[in-house]
């Protein structure tokens, strides 16, 4: 893999068609994040998680239960592999071949991507990524960084995002709208609304 900088992005796979190669926990956690996303997730391997076998018993993924072979990639749009150098290795040629989109899990030569550690609070994602260089640092950022970030971004960017479609609704110019959404998501109105949303809620014993 490259010094060069990665290039960050957020990629919407719903729908897309992404292969998992290999079964185990790492797989696993893979496969959970691919569901989540909305994608279509197919699995190759003899053998897979409990996990892994219910969402294919509950009809959430494909499970083809046999080894890997070049053919699995043709209408991949991304591909992970946890299966071992050697298959990694493989996967990731014929991903090549194919321009598909391939990671192989804790083995960097076989990447075109990585895995950020992810801070997620509703729709806000904060993803960190250390170029394959540290994951441990990445863990302990994310760490400290959910500690910053706490649940209640996930109700303040709801309510930014009704504002903002208001806004949008309304006869307002684009530049006054800009800067009224601004103001909105600015420091101190993010402690209003802290301070409103805990004015409004019930204290306990009190009916």
């Amino acid at each position: 893999m490259s010094d060069e900088p990665m290039y960050p992005l957020f990629l919407n796979l719903r729908g897309r068609s992404c292969v998992v190669v290999g079964g185990n926990a790492m797989a696993e956690a893979k496969v959970r994040d691919l569901l989540q996303a909305g994608a279509k997730v197919k699995v190759i391997a003899s053998e897979v998680t409990n996990a892994i076998a219910t969402w294919a018993r509950t009809q959430r993924l494909q499970w083809d239960n046999r080894h890997y072979e070049s053919a699995d990639l043709r209408d991949a749009f991304v591909v992970v592999t946890a299966a071992g150098n050697n298959v990694n290795a493989e996967v990731y040629a014929e991903a090549e071949t194919r321009n598909v989109l391939c990671n192989a899990v804790d083995d960097v030569e076989h990447c075109h991507f990585y895995y950020g550690a992810v801070v997620q609070r509703g729709d806000l994602q904060i993803a960190i990524s250390t170029n394959g260089k540290s994951p441990a640092l990445a863990q302990r950022l994310r760490q400290e960084l959910e500690a910053q970030f706490g649940p209640e971004y996930e109700v303040w960017l709801e309510w930014l995002g009704a504002a903002r479609e208001l806004l949008r609704a309304s006869d307002s110019d684009s530049e006054t709208n800009k800067r009224l959404l601004h103001q909105l998501a600015s420091r101190p109105a993010f402690e209003q609304f802290l301070r409103e949303t805990r004015t409004r809620e019930p204290r306990k014993g009190v009916a």
